[in-house]
């Protein structure tokens, strides 16, 4: 109440004179909250970020909403800045989100302007503008998992041998990811953070943007821990991509087999760091409704195992941590 009173105050002191209602918006993973304001006088809303000083920083929102912009993505305008106070005015792309709006009918065309989004930010990458996707960062997002995920959410101490395990299946994964060519990365381009507007999409949510692995992205976009899709679907849509990348001159690797490759490498690292986040949004935060979401990351981590033989003791202890339940059914 004491953000809300004082979120209120500044809009009164930048708008002397004007009505305003304020209603919540969105919250997401972070300590960051959203309002929409609607002025007595204009029907447009507008969009407040409130970012807590002690918990966030907005600075590298501003930045990346210039890169981005510039970059010919559809970004939200900052019309005012508080950075002592954390607030920021922002124009609104509208309160449908790809998560709330995709079909199988429309998922092509939605996509396909997702993706063309992400190829004029990616086409916008240079070296030394963002923060970088190091080994140090990757890493630190696996160790989530054993910490959040298999000690604080299953209840389970590793032994040495599988902590070791653990590990040399991370260098490998951090290996794979390090080659790939880089781009600047959203770090969570996916159904939630796309907003269907005009124009399509609007692009939400940039602030940890780095500069690293092409394919991240991607695999947020296509792994996507909020909706799923079978993979004929997403192989025509990465060849697509792929086609146009190349076209355009993008660094994608030449061929396709080695680009899905590190397609399928950099979900394994995104999926391993998200399902320690959701633990840790659950018992540390409180948050619970990550909880549901859960099962469809452990299925592409798993279906990813299973298919490259140099993840298999990653693949053994997910089955010691949930096994596989085998139904055996007769018919006559």
């Amino acid at each position: 109440m004491e953000r809300r009173q004082q979120l209120q105050s500044w809009l009164a002191a930048e708008f002397p004179g004007r009505a305003f209602e304020i209603a919540p918006a969105s919250a997401d993973a972070s300590f960051r909250r959203y309002f929409r304001v609607t002025f007595a006088d204009d029907p447009t809303p507008l969009i407040v970020m409130d970012a807590p000083p002690s918990h966030e920083d907005c600075r590298p929102y501003i930045q990346v909403a210039g890169l981005f912009g510039a970059a010919g993505a559809h970004v939200p305008q900052i019309i005012k800045q508080n950075l002592d106070d954390g607030f920021l005015l922002l124009s609104d792309l509208g309160s449908t989100t790809y998560l709330q709006a995709l079909t199988p009918d429309n998922a092509h065309n939605l996509y396909a302007d997702a993706l063309g989004a992400l190829i004029c930010i990616q086409n916008a990458s240079r070296p030394g503008v963002l923060p970088e996707y190091d080994r140090a960062l990757l890493m630190r997002e696996l160790e989530l998992f054993p910490v959040w995920y298999v000690a604080r959410h299953k209840g389970v101490t590793l032994t040495d041998k599988q902590t070791a395990d653990l590990y040399d299946v991370f260098d490998r994964i951090v290996e794979v990811n390090l080659a790939e060519p880089q781009v600047f990365v959203h770090r969570d381009y996916h159904s939630r953070n796309l907003m269907v507007s005009t124009p399509n999409p609007g692009v939400l949510d940039f602030q940890d943007a780095v500069y690293g692995p092409l394919s991240y992205d991607l695999a947020s976009l296509f792994k996507d821990a909020y909706i799923h899709w079978e993979e004929d679907f997403v192989l025509d849509m990465l060849a697509r991509y792929w086609e146009t990348a190349r076209a355009l001159g993008l660094p994608v690797r030449a061929d396709f087999a080695e680009f899905h490759r590190d397609f399928e490498w950099m979900g394994v690292q995104r999926h391993i760091k998200v399902l320690g986040i959701f633990a840790r949004l659950y018992h540390r935060d409180g948050k619970d409704g990550y909880l549901k979401d859960m099962p469809l990351v452990m299925h592409y981590l798993r279906k990813a195992c299973e298919r490259y033989g140099e993840l298999r003791p990653l693949l053994r202890l997910l089955e010691q941590l949930e096994p596989t339940v085998t139904e055996v059914g007769y018919s006559f």
